[in-house]
């Protein structure tokens, strides 16, 4: 693939580069994928390293060195995308195609499209000698999608001089466009849930199956599917969920801010859901814990009554929860006879550290005059929660100017996957604002958002 000097000027046409190395993970095959950013890099000026727990998967640490005067800022992303298998798409997956304005492909939204926009804004910096109070520390990362064992992961564990002395990153999840209410908002995420996976197993009697049972293992899984699906565990409201409905509810009118707040008081927050409808479903999985029951095994023969069934169920807590929590709640609502253990678990919990917000914030008013930045709580992971163990906080900003009616957290791993083109134009002149204006003040820390 052919390396021109001037691609910074053209995001989407990187973006389209980029989808077109197939990075589906599992494998991943991240390799060649990464050796293109790495030449960009390398030729525009960066100093480049490979890092990687696999030769087929290595991870790319870039540095454009600035004055000093301030921290080093990352910009951390991931080029491993889920699979396309089972789905149907009206174009190619990997084929980048531009059509009607939208470049089409696995990996346009999570998160190709974001690292071709911290790509571009990298390089533009270089490429117009701007002056850097602190370095740019550029991480392009592999095996996100499957939990970051050999990208960030890797590198906390094994590379962690690489980001000394970084106090702020910015990632993915945040930063695109979100209507409520006739008005504009542009979630900023700082902070996310916590994974806490777990394994159910449930016994019963087992026999023949020509002879009828009941209240064996079977029974019991119906039993426990069913109260998990109509019933969800308590409302907590942290302060990262409270102070984003209290500034959405500032920027709206009437009844629906009204319903907003009432998300709040945990007496009131399911009936405000309801109220909210498809306006409230971002904030569904954000105001508790949650578990999903995901993979169901037992029996091996279809004669044979399996005298024991294993679930493993994909639970989300919120931040400042442990696992205990979790089981607690669940044995609230399932009892005590399902045996409980816990498969997955991340303990680490970091506050979140607002002093960047203020910044991210301005940059988005100065880029659309109609945004509403508002903090933001990730119902799922990022690679953040690796960097978080090193101090630093993740930011999700890869700001998208995204049309009224353009879902794309419904787009995100599915079929047609896409972004407008002008959406990948407009992060990337954002993340370069951002690099202009890093500075020496970015190293306070603030636990509120100005």
């Amino acid at each position: 693939m052919e390396l021109q000097s001037d691609l910074y000027l053209r995001p989407a046409e990187l973006l389209q580069n980029l989808i077109r190395f197939d990075t589906t993970n599992p494998p991943g095959n991240e390799a060649e994928c990464i050796a293109y950013v790495e030449a960009l890099l390398a030729r525009a000026g960066f100093e480049t390293k490979l890092l990687a727990r696999d030769a087929n998967r290595p991870n790319l640490v870039a540095r454009l060195a600035g004055r000093g005067d301030a921290p080093p800022l990352l910009l951390q992303g991931h080029v491993d995308v889920v699979t396309t298998q089972h789905q149907e798409w009206q174009h190619p997956p990997f084929g980048a195609e531009l059509i009607d304005g939208y470049v089409w492909g696995r990996g346009a939204l999570d998160m190709k499209g974001g690292v071709a926009m911290m790509l571009a804004a990298a390089m533009r910096a270089r490429a117009e000698g701007l002056d850097l109070p602190g370095d740019i520390v550029l991480a392009v990362l592999a095996d996100e999608e499957a939990g970051g064992a050999y990208g960030a992961k890797f590198l906390v564990e094994n590379h962690a001089n690489l980001f000394q002395g970084i106090r702020y990153a910015i990632g993915e999840m945040g930063g695109y466009s979100l209507f409520l209410g006739g008005r504009k908002f542009y979630p900023i995420m700082v902070a996310e849930k916590k994974v806490c996976w777990l394994k159910a197993t449930l016994c019963g009697p087992g026999g023949h199956g020509s002879i009828p049972t009941s209240g064996g293992s079977m029974a019991k899984l119906a039993r426990m599917l069913d109260t998990l699906d109509k019933n969800r565990l308590p409302v907590k409201i942290t302060p990262v969920v409270r102070q984003m409905v209290q500034a959405i509810a500032a920027a709206l009118p009437g009844p629906t801010a009204s319903s907003l707040r009432a998300l709040l008081d945990p007496a009131t927050t399911d009936s405000a859901l309801a109220e909210l409808g498809p306006a409230g479903r971002i904030f569904h999985p954000i105001v508790r814990n949650t578990v999903n029951a995901t993979i169901v095994r037992g029996g091996e023969k279809i004669n044979v009554i399996p005298g024991e069934i294993v679930v493993q169920m994909d639970g989300r807590l919120l931040p400042g929860d442990t696992s205990d929590d979790m089981t607690a709640q669940l044995r609230a609502l399932i009892g005590d006879e399902p045996e409980l253990e816990l498969i997955d678990y991340d303990p680490f919990n970091a506050e979140p550290d607002m002093g960047m917000f203020g910044t991210l914030s301005a940059i988005l008013k100065e880029t659309d005059p109609d945004a509403v930045p508002v903090p933001y709580l990730l119902s799922g992971f990022t690679d953040g929660r690796h960097f978080a163990r090193l101090g630093i906080q993740t930011y999700g900003f890869l700001p998208m100017d995204l049309p009224e009616g353009f879902n794309s957290t419904q787009t995100i791993h599915a079929a047609d996957e896409r972004i407008p083109a002008e959406a990948v134009q407009f992060g990337a002149n954002a993340i370069y604002k951002l690099l202009q204006s890093h500075g020496p003040g970015l190293s306070r820390r603030s636990p509120t958002p100005p």
